[in-house]
């Protein structure tokens, strides 16, 4: 049966508000997105700009207290008002996430066989024999040393990296359409970094399940994904092919990112390395988001129209857009 026109995941003005301790404040603010069938997507922005929240929301895993507007639609559904129940049959199952830190997403106290094992069991109702068997196939197709003698092990007798490993095994499990990676490689050091990078863009490429990838590396994103969103202040500021926002940085927070990237072989002055380039200021808080532009404070090119109002999507290509009224300007 051919697979759908329609979006795999379709995202419409998605609004998350957060209780504080200064009142309700938007950790999302209308963000849209839209990722086809077998198709790669990525997020990248600072720390405190929405990736993860936006994670959290796909998955149905958002603070108590959460209130969420807009459209979630997976394969057609609506995820937004799904009962606890109707979501944990989604995770694990249609939907599954690589999470930022392996040893807080596993349970210290079962092996690691027991943890790829349970939404098996859980959704595909395998046997325990059965269960077990494509634990260990599934550890093998990630590539985990020793797999057979790994079986048993606890989360505390692995490595990062051979732990970052059963958590893509585990979210691999049930066949997902989707599958989240937020930040998979944090906590690692930079050689598993690319081993583990590597290990999913195989892995997405064999089994054609789309990927939606969380990251605040521009290299990985010119590496891994095909199109890139940029958020900051809970919305998304640039969007388009990942070739194309590379290519034509539109908005300022974008050349901002670039500018502040590691450089390899970067002139010396005066026998030093130079220093990184860095954005002023800082993301703001929660509560504290600007009327306007969420980046105007920060911005080098904000005037006082900046402020008064969130700015629309200026068309920079085809499917290149950036929210800036200055875009012409900058350009």
């Amino acid at each position: 049966m051919p697979l759908s026109s329609a979006p795999l995941l379709d995202v419409r003005g998605l609004r998350v508000a957060l209780n504080t301790a200064r009142g309700p404040a938007d950790a999302l603010r209308g963000v849209d997105l839209q990722l086809d069938h077998g198709a790669t997507l990525g997020l990248i922005g600072e720390s405190g700009c929405g990736k993860s929240m936006m994670a959290l929301a796909l998955m149905g895993l958002l603070p108590t207290g959460a209130r969420v507007s807009g459209s979630i639609r997976l394969n057609g559904q609506e995820l937004v008002g799904l009962d606890d129940g109707a979501m944990c049959a989604l995770r694990g199952n249609r939907i599954g996430m690589v999470f930022q830190e392996p040893m807080t997403a596993l349970n210290p106290l079962h092996t690691i066989g027991v943890q790829i094992a349970e939404p098996l069991r859980l959704h595909k109702k395998m046997a325990r024999t059965a269960a077990r068997a494509e634990a260990l196939r599934l550890l093998e197709r990630v590539q985990l040393p020793n797999a057979a003698q790994r079986l048993d092990a606890y989360p505390h007798q692995l490595s990062g990296g051979q732990r970052q490993r059963v958590t893509i095994a585990i979210a691999l499990a049930c066949g997902p359409a989707l599958l989240i990676a937020d930040e998979p490689t944090t906590a690692l050091d930079v050689t598993i970094q690319r081993e583990i990078l590597d290990l999913i863009h195989a892995l997405v490429a064999e089994t054609g399940m789309a990927l939606l990838l969380i990251s605040h590396d521009l290299g990985v994103m010119a590496r891994m994904v095909s199109r890139m969103l940029v958020m900051y202040g809970g919305t998304v500021v640039e969007s388009g092919p990942t070739d194309e926002v590379f290519g034509h940085l539109a908005h300022p927070y974008t050349r901002g990112l670039f500018a502040a990237r590691p450089r390899l072989g970067a002139a010396r002055v005066d026998g030093r390395k130079p220093r990184l380039v860095t954005i002023p200021g800082r993301v703001p808080e929660l509560a504290d988001m600007p009327h306007g532009c969420p980046f105007a404070d920060r911005c080098a090119w904000a005037v006082e129209a900046c402020r008064a109002a969130p700015p629309a999507a200026v068309h920079v290509g085809a499917a290149h857009e950036a929210r800036c009224i200055r875009v012409g300007e900058i350009a």
